[in-house]
């Protein structure tokens, strides 16, 4: 069986690459290590956003592994300027993949990209690995195992969020949330 655990980050005081946790946030990753304790992680991989890795950091701290950054994790680039309207574009994503505002990432890419990334993570040998990331790519990969798990499964994601994903052989996955 191939298992891999999804994680998206704790509350944080932006959307900039660089935006820390907030207070709250801090609080949820601390609560994360008793979580995530009872699961045997193995391996851990994040986004390289500021604060994908404050997420999983004392998680990493209590268990002694190291955190390897994949920058395919990084949250999803809907636009290059901030947009005022860009939960339209999250919601077009899960019925139209290939929707982009200018010189943005479609949903299709995104997902793409976070597929390689655990992809490779599940080709490492690991018994079980975990990957920290965000809510767009993450609700892409989750609707991509689901498609009814859409527009409302994203918006329904919290910070934090912890979802094990399951295979048996023929990488057609299963998922439950932790």
């Amino acid at each position: 069986m191939t298992r891999i655990v999804l994680v998206r980050h704790c509350e944080s005081s932006g959307q900039t690459p660089e935006a820390p946790l907030t207070e709250t946030g801090h609080v949820q990753a601390l609560q994360l290590v008793e979580r995530l304790s009872s699961l045997a992680i193995d391996h851990i991989v994040s986004s390289p956003y500021a604060r994908a890795r404050a997420t999983i950091q004392p998680f990493a701290t209590h268990t002694g592994l190291p955190v390897h950054l994949d920058d395919r994790l990084a949250e999803r680039r809907i636009s290059p300027e901030p947009i005022a309207n860009w939960r339209d574009f999250v919601r077009r994503s899960f019925d139209d993949p290939d929707a982009r505002a200018p010189g943005g990432e479609s949903g299709r890419e995104t997902l793409a990209r976070a597929w390689a990334a655990i992809e490779t993570v599940l080709n490492g040998g690991r018994r079980l690995p975990v990957v920290v990331g965000h809510g767009q790519s993450l609700g892409l990969v989750l609707h991509s195992i689901d498609p009814g798990f859409g527009y409302a499964g994203w918006e329904a994601l919290r910070n934090p969020d912890v979802y094990l994903l399951e295979s048996k052989h023929d990488r057609a996955f299963t998922f439950t949330q932790v």
